[in-house]
Order: C-alpha cells, then sequence, then structure tokens
C-alpha cells in the first residue's frame, strides 16, 4: 500500500488517553509509503518521516467539521483510509471517499452502540476491532485483529520479596469503570493496598471522582504515559472493571509488562486461559476471593502469570499485529 489516510482525535505523547494512538501511526507507517494523519489536535509526538500530520482543530463544532472536510478533501486520494474510535468521522469521510472506492474503514472498541454508530457501520467497508465482542453491533463487516500495544514500551519487573499486595487501577473516573466495586473489595481484604490514577475529563466523571472520594481511599490523578511502565513495575496486580464490550487497553499493557491482571470483562477469557483472573463485575465478594487467592500465591507463581500475559500480548496484541490485520482488511 502506498498512502494511507489516519482520522483520529489526537496526536499528543502526554494525552492520558489517547497517546497509544502514536505506536499505531508509527507500524502503519513501517508497512505502507505514506501515512497522512488528520487530527483535531497534535502536539509534540515525534513521528517518522513518512508521516504527515494535518490538523482540524476550530473554536467551534461547525468550524471543526468544516476544516475537517477540506483536510480531507487536500489529503485525497489514497488506498485506504482508517477512522480510529470516532464513527462520526466515518460519516463525514464517506461522501467523499466512497464514491472513490476506496476502502473506508472504522477502528472501534466499546460497549456503546450510538446512532452514529450505526450509521457508520452502513457506511464503512470494514469495521476492525479487538475481538467479536468488542464491537456492540452485529455485522458481517467486523474483523477481530486485537489490541495494538507497543510491547517494547514495557518491560518486565522482578517482584519477588515484596510483602502485601499493591493493587493499580489505572483509568478515567467513569462509572462504567465499577471502581466502586474495587474499593470495597479492597477494604474487605487485609494486606492490599490500592493506587488509583485517573483522569477525569468532563462534569460527569468528575461528580463520580467526588463520589468515589467519599468511600475513603485517595484517588490519584492521570499520569503522563511515560510514567505508566513505572506505575506498573511498583505494582503487584492491575484490577480493571470495565464494563464488558470494552476491553481496556491498559489489560494488555499490563500484560505486555507481566503485571498481573484482574478483571471482569469476559472478553479476556483467552488472555487469561489456564488461570482463575476473572471476577464477577458487580460482585466486591467475588474480586476480595480473587484477591484473597492473588495474595495467597508465591513469587514464582505469580512470575509465571505475568510472563504468560507479556507473551499472549505479544503474539495477538501488538501494534505489528494490529497494523497488519488493518492493512489486511484494508484490502
Amino acid at each position: 500500500m502506498k498512502r494511507l489516510l489516519f482520522l483520529t482525535q489526537s496526536v499528543d505523547p502526554s494525552h492520558p488517553a489517547l497517546a497509544a494512538t502514536i505506536p499505531k501511526i508509527r507500524a502503519l507507517a513501517r508497512r505502507v509509503d505514506e501515512v497522512v494523519v488528520l487530527a483535531q489536535s497534535a502536539d509534540g509526538a515525534v513521528l517518522p518521516e513518512n508521516v504527515e500530520v494535518r490538523t482540524f482543530g476550530a473554536p467551534t463544532r461547525p468550524g471543526r467539521l468544516l476544516h475537517f472536510e477540506r483536510e480531507l478533501a487536500r489529503a485525497l486520494p489514497g488506498d485506504a483510509v482508517l477512522a480510529h474510535m470516532i464513527p462520526v468521522y466515518v460519516l463525514l469521510a464517506a461522501p467523499l471517499v466512497r464514491p472513490r472506492r476506496i476502502p473506508l474503514l472504522l477502528w472501534y472498541t466499546h460497549w456503546k452502540a450510538s446512532a452514529q454508530l450505526r450509521a457508520a457501520e452502513q457506511l464503512a467497508t470494514a469495521i476492525v476491532t479487538v475481538d467479536p465482542r468488542s464491537f456492540p453491533l452485529r455485522s458481517a463487516k467486523v474483523r477481530p485483529i486485537g489490541h495494538g500495544i507497543d510491547v517494547d514500551e514495557f518491560t518486565c519487573t522482578d517482584r519477588s520479596g515484596r510483602t502485601g499486595v499493591r493493587a493499580l487501577v489505572l483509568g478515567r473516573y467513569s462509572p462504567a469503570k465499577g471502581i466502586a466495586t474495587i474499593l470495597r473489595a479492597v477494604r474487605e481484604v487485609d494486606g492490599v493496598e490500592v493506587e488509583l490514577h485517573g483522569a477525569a475529563l468532563n462534569e460527569r466523571e468528575r461528580r463520580h471522582r467526588d463520589e468515589l472520594a467519599a468511600l475513603g481511599l485517595p484517588l490519584g490523578d492521570a499520569v503522563p504515559r511515560s510514567e505508566v511502565p513505572g506505575l506498573f513495575a511498583r505494582s503487584d496486580v492491575l484490577v480493571n472493571n470495565m464494563q464488558a464490550g470494552a476491553p481496556d487497553k491498559v489489560v494488555y499493557e499490563a500484560g505486555a509488562a507481566c503485571l498481573p491482571v484482574l478483571a471482569s470483562n469476559p472478553v479476556f477469557d483467552d488472555l487469561f486461559d489456564g488461570y482463575p483472573l476473572l471476577f464477577d463485575r458487580d460482585s466486591p465478594e467475588s474480586l476480595a476471593d480473587r484477591l484473597r487467592w492473588f495474595a495467597g500465591l508465591t513469587d514464582a507463581e505469580r512470575a509465571e502469570i505475568g510472563r504468560t500475559l507479556r507473551e499472549r500480548v505479544a503474539r495477538s496484541h501488538s501494534v505489528d499485529t494490529w497494523a497488519d490485520g488493518v492493512l489486511a482488511a484494508a484490502t
């Protein structure tokens, strides 16, 4: 493939949620002659020479839509167009892309099935997602390609010789993250400490953070992307309680760092195969049982789980396997 257009919200290495997009762009750039990125904002990302970034930010929504259409028209033609997580990008791109018979792909992994998503599914030529269960609509266009994790960004840590269990919760302070259940479970298990970090990016998330603070445990702010490997290194287990249908990338990132994970989302069944790492989402008692089990493991048993998770992430969820899957879906 010679020229790929990549439509996304942000190209910013410091963004707490979207910085992980940058390794994906780099992986695609290794496989095509040129990548043109259209982003609402861009700030300081170091990208290969064959990547051009164009922005369409504006103070108002109509202005952003107008700038998007203008920049997309200037960037075309291309061999394929990939919209990253935002269905409206497919709706806006389709009138310019589909008449040219250019493949129009949507990468989407979330539980929410909005009206925009339903329309985008009709207009896209293919839907790329982690797993058939990570796309909320039934569609013959779905192509499961795994998550795109930069495995080289993370290294394994020797966690032997520690006392107790240091649990990490990492992600936005959204009700969909099920953090209250985690906090209630932790309070039931002796010897378990929890460290929380996340962003509150809208009013609903800020209100939810205040509700969680009332449970009496300290809540940390979002951390820069560069500090995430350090968080993994000082933790013994990641706990993730995201609503089913959205396989949080932080679970795969933790696995890449050889950090064991306890999670409730059944989409992780292949990643966790052979280990009792799943718990019931709305049950503090279920998670407390898993934490007690984990606390009773030896250092060697915990290390084995971590190594296995890293091997599975590298095999099925790396940025390289992801980029290969995108290009295969575009042909």
